[in-house]
Protein backbone atom coordinates (compact mmCIF):
# COMPACT_ATOMS: atom_id res chain seq x y z
CA UNK A 1 0.00 0.00 0.00
CA UNK A 2 1.17 3.53 -0.62
CA UNK A 3 2.70 5.06 2.73
CA UNK A 4 4.26 8.61 2.64
CA UNK A 5 6.38 9.03 6.32
CA UNK A 6 7.33 12.82 7.01
CA UNK A 7 10.26 13.69 9.27
CA UNK A 8 12.66 16.27 10.00
CA UNK A 9 10.17 18.83 11.66
CA UNK A 10 11.37 20.46 14.91
CA UNK A 11 11.60 23.85 16.82
CA UNK A 12 13.86 26.48 14.84
CA UNK A 13 14.43 30.11 16.00
CA UNK A 14 13.56 32.78 13.30
CA UNK A 15 16.01 32.68 10.93
CA UNK A 16 16.87 29.37 11.10
CA UNK A 17 16.97 26.46 8.61
CA UNK A 18 15.26 22.67 8.68
CA UNK A 19 15.27 19.70 5.75
CA UNK A 20 12.52 18.17 5.61
CA UNK A 21 11.98 14.57 4.01
CA UNK A 22 9.29 11.90 2.66
CA UNK A 23 9.74 8.51 2.48
CA UNK A 24 7.47 7.20 0.18
CA UNK A 25 6.66 3.61 -0.69
CA UNK A 26 3.86 1.23 -2.41
CA UNK A 27 4.29 3.30 -5.56
CA UNK A 28 7.18 3.87 -8.45
CA UNK A 29 7.84 6.33 -6.86
CA UNK A 30 9.73 7.95 -9.79
CA UNK A 31 7.07 8.26 -12.36
CA UNK A 32 4.51 10.59 -10.03
CA UNK A 33 4.81 14.51 -9.44
CA UNK A 34 5.05 15.16 -5.38
CA UNK A 35 3.79 18.43 -3.27
CA UNK A 36 4.40 19.91 -0.41
CA UNK A 37 1.73 21.05 1.60
CA UNK A 38 1.31 22.92 5.24
CA UNK A 39 -1.73 23.77 7.52
CA UNK A 40 -1.37 26.55 9.98
CA UNK A 41 -3.74 26.23 13.06
CA UNK A 42 -6.41 27.78 12.12
CA UNK A 43 -5.70 28.43 8.45
CA UNK A 44 -6.44 25.80 5.50
CA UNK A 45 -3.84 23.48 4.11
CA UNK A 46 -1.98 25.43 1.44
CA UNK A 47 0.67 24.23 -1.15
CA UNK A 48 3.64 25.57 -0.38
CA UNK A 49 5.97 23.40 -3.59
CA UNK A 50 5.59 21.11 -6.66
CA UNK A 51 8.25 18.85 -8.00
CA UNK A 52 7.83 17.04 -11.32
CA UNK A 53 8.62 13.30 -11.62
CA UNK A 54 12.16 14.02 -12.70
CA UNK A 55 13.03 16.81 -11.00
CA UNK A 56 13.14 19.09 -13.49
CA UNK A 57 10.46 21.31 -13.13
CA UNK A 58 9.33 23.11 -9.22
CA UNK A 59 6.85 25.82 -8.66
CA UNK A 60 6.75 27.63 -4.97
CA UNK A 61 4.03 29.47 -3.31
CA UNK A 62 5.01 33.22 -3.49
CA UNK A 63 5.73 33.12 0.36
CA UNK A 64 8.12 30.50 0.48
CA UNK A 65 10.24 32.00 -2.97
CA UNK A 66 13.98 32.12 -2.27
CA UNK A 67 13.65 30.14 1.13
CA UNK A 68 12.56 27.03 0.59
CA UNK A 69 14.02 24.27 -1.69
CA UNK A 70 11.75 21.11 -3.08
CA UNK A 71 14.15 18.30 -4.46
CA UNK A 72 13.71 14.63 -4.62
CA UNK A 73 16.05 11.69 -5.05
CA UNK A 74 14.42 8.54 -6.87
CA UNK A 75 16.95 6.03 -6.15
CA UNK A 76 16.27 6.75 -2.48
CA UNK A 77 11.98 7.20 -2.88
CA UNK A 78 12.45 10.36 -0.78
CA UNK A 79 11.14 13.61 -1.09
CA UNK A 80 13.01 16.87 0.46
CA UNK A 81 12.30 20.36 1.67
CA UNK A 82 15.12 22.28 2.57
CA UNK A 83 13.72 25.56 4.80
CA UNK A 84 16.15 28.41 5.19
CA UNK A 85 15.84 31.88 6.66
CA UNK A 86 12.76 30.25 8.49
CA UNK A 87 9.99 32.92 9.78
CA UNK A 88 7.16 32.49 12.89
CA UNK A 89 4.48 32.39 9.59
CA UNK A 90 6.16 29.49 8.11
CA UNK A 91 4.77 27.52 11.70
CA UNK A 92 2.58 24.54 10.13
CA UNK A 93 2.44 21.15 10.04
CA UNK A 94 3.79 20.14 6.55
CA UNK A 95 2.83 17.01 4.64
CA UNK A 96 3.45 15.66 1.38
CA UNK A 97 1.08 14.11 -1.46
CA UNK A 98 0.65 12.61 -3.85
CA UNK A 99 -1.60 11.75 -6.87
CA UNK A 100 -2.08 8.49 -8.01
CA UNK A 101 -4.95 8.75 -10.80
CA UNK A 102 -7.71 9.50 -8.88
CA UNK A 103 -6.86 8.78 -5.81
CA UNK A 104 -4.82 11.46 -2.91
CA UNK A 105 -2.47 10.14 -0.59
CA UNK A 106 -0.92 12.02 2.11
CA UNK A 107 1.49 11.45 4.90
CA UNK A 108 0.77 12.03 8.52
CA UNK A 109 2.62 15.34 8.77
CA UNK A 110 5.35 16.87 10.47
CA UNK A 111 5.35 19.77 13.20
CA UNK A 112 7.79 22.44 12.30
CA UNK A 113 7.83 25.68 14.88
CA UNK A 114 9.60 28.97 13.99
CA UNK A 115 9.96 30.90 17.71
CA UNK A 116 12.63 32.62 19.51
Amino acid sequence: QVQLVESGGGLVQPGGSLRLSCAASGFTFSHYGMSWYRQAPGKERELVAFITSTGDSTMYTNSVKGRFTISRDNDKNTLYLQMNSLKPEDTAVYYCKVQLRWTTYWGQGTQVTVSS
